[in-house]
């Protein structure tokens, strides 16, 4: 389908219509993101006004068909880790209310093809904590915190 974003009830479109539901923030703290239709979405929340930060994986962001730098060429604030091992999280934080995690990345792999789990959670004390995280990571990877020598 050459249409922008997914039309039909499927996983996918309803994870979208989540995601499009943010009117003034949308956290995304994620292993590994190339699904080009939930980059879009992730643009048009960005067009739309809503404040987009993303945090990943440094040696994911820049594999084949990665959506990241196509996400920041857009404008959309990226960080990503900076020491060995994964930063291997998989959720999204929408307008501090509502969160959405789970086993997917959000790669086309993972939506047409694996078997994988997204929950979404309008619970303030869960969404709280993972919020919680999202801050502690953004800060512990800000640029102005590395350290080269």
């Amino acid at each position: 389908c050459p249409c922008p974003l997914p039309s039909a009830d499927t996983a996918l479109s309803r994870l979208v219509r989540r995601l499009l539901s943010a009117r003034r923030s949308l956290d995304l703290c994620l292993f590994s993101f190339s699904c080009p239709q939930l980059a879009r979405t992730v643009q048009l929340l960005h067009r739309r006004g809503v404040r987009v930060r993303l945090v990943t994986d440094a040696q994911y962001m820049g594999l084949h068909g990665s959506q990241i730098g196509r996400l920041r060429h857009a404008g959309i604030q990226v960080r990503h880790d900076q020491h060995s091992g994964y930063m291997h999280h998989k959720f999204a934080i929408v307008d501090g209310r509502m969160l959405i995690t789970g086993s997917l990345n959000w790669t086309t792999q993972a939506i047409q093809s694996n078997r994988e789990n997204v929950l979404v959670v309008e619970d303030a004390e869960y969404v709280k904590a993972f919020q919680d995280e999202f801050e502690r990571i953004w800060e512990e990877y800000n640029p102005a915190n590395y350290n080269f020598f």
